[in-house]
């Protein structure tokens, strides 16, 4: 499986992290079901937003951004892909593909740039169902031969501070060929599946696949395509600046809400960022907390079945976590929550010392019908960060983390 990654310009937002979340999910239930999988996530440290966001720096601004996402990324306990390429690190390989491309007439040269000839690849716009004689232009430029042409390599300009030998001069790749050249890198030139973000299907996909079909090369079987998210009922993105970013959410929420929220959608739809659907995402991660601080009740027949059902139907996640409040067996919700990296969600939390002790005298002043006493020790095991609540058996209290 091959998924695009963020460009590093700076903190990625919680939108991007749904690339990062949905293949690593795939890849755990893959697993479970007995298949072998290579996870590829690339990174785009070379690109026009770059070079815009940081004048003469964008090296220094892309190392750091690249840190940041992987430090970001790691805080949500999923794991890393097998494999995470960077365009830096493949430009030698991008420079090989584009001169195959140029040798089998599909490319060519114009004044120290290199464009893909679009008119020659007849299938181009099947992906996105772009009707090819109405194909938007892409990166307006007089010396192209077709204004629907694409940029494979870019000739150095005044005010960029990186750039690399090439067949035809100082410069760097397009943003397009990169891809194509990891994903046939780590999985071949035929491999399952592809994935990213709805926004990237046209240009970026579809141009990645005349690139690589262009060479005889089958490239990717199934595409998939994620839901963008929203914030205020409009796409979440950096340019618009309605972002929230991923190290901000984790902050505020927990990586166990905000996983829980990125499972209550489908992938393959829209989803709305808003402070009532994170609160709505506290709620249900702390209902299946709830689950193992209760007795475990034994799961009816085909439990298991109806979850794998869910996920074997276009990765129907948000089937899948209804089914999982369904339960009241410890064993079955544990071993799904694995899946999701929300096994976590089962782990025992015990109170300190103090607030059990808070919670004793207030069950004593219960019992003594001080409720005047026993409402200001409510009150002060709640300021510790706990929520004290009655039960029927001893010690006729129960001590749960604050949501």
């Amino acid at each position: 499986m091959y998924f695009c990654g963020p460009t590093v310009y700076q903190r990625i937002h919680v939108g991007n992290a749904i690339p990062f979340v949905l293949p690593l999910w795939l890849k755990r239930w893959l697993a479970l079901a007995g298949y072998e999988t290579k996870l590829v996530v690339n990174v785009t440290d070379i690109n026009d937003k770059i070079y815009d966001a940081a004048p003469g720096e964008s090296a220094r601004l892309a190392a750091d951004a690249t840190r940041w996402y992987i430090e970001d990324t790691n805080r949500l306990g999923l794991g890393r892909p097998d494999v995470e390429p960077t365009a830096v690190e493949t430009v030698p390989d991008q420079v090989g593909m584009i001169g195959e491309l140029i040798e089998a007439g599909y490319a060519y040269e114009s004044d120290g740039d290199v464009y893909y000839r679009v008119a020659r690849f007849s299938e181009y716009g099947r992906l996105s169902g772009q009707k090819p004689d109405q194909v938007e232009e892409q990166e307006p430029n007089t010396r192209k031969e077709d204004p629907r042409d694409f940029a494979l390599w870019k000739a150095n300009k005044p005010g960029e501070d990186t750039w690399w030998d090439s067949p035809w001069g100082h410069g760097r790749p397009g943003w397009h060929i990169e891809c194509s050249v990891m994903a046939e890198k780590h999985l071949g030139s035929e491999f399952e599946i592809h994935g990213g973000g709805l926004d990237l299907v046209f240009p970026h996909h579809e141009n990645e696949l005349a690139q690589s079909r262009a060479l005889g090369h089958g490239f990717a079987r199934i595409w998939t395509h994620n839901g963008l998210l929203r914030f205020g009922g409009e796409k979440m993105s950096k340019s618009a600046g309605n972002v929230v970013s991923l190290e901000d959410a984790l902050d505020r929420w927990g990586r166990e809400t905000l996983l829980v929220f990125l499972l209550s959608g489908h992938w393959r739809k829209p989803l709305d960022y808003t402070d009532e659907t994170m609160a709505a995402a506290s709620a249900r991660a702390e209902g299946l907390r709830e689950v193992f601080r209760s007795p475990p009740v034994t799961a009816r027949q085909g439990s298991w079945e109806r979850f794998a059902e869910a996920l074997e139907d276009d990765f129907n996640t948000p089937e899948a976590l209804a089914a999982m409040h369904e339960w009241g067996d410890h064993t079955l919700l544990r071993r799904a929550l694995d899946v999701f990296g929300l096994a976590s969600l089962a782990l025992a939390v015990t109170a300190p010392a103090d607030v059990t002790r808070l919670a004793e005298l207030r069950a004593e002043a219960r019992r003594q019908k001080d409720w005047e006493e026993a409402d200001r020790l409510r009150g002060e095991i709640e300021a510790t960060g706990w929520d004290v609540r009655d039960v029927a058996e001893a010690p006729f209290f129960r001590l749960v983390p604050r949501a």
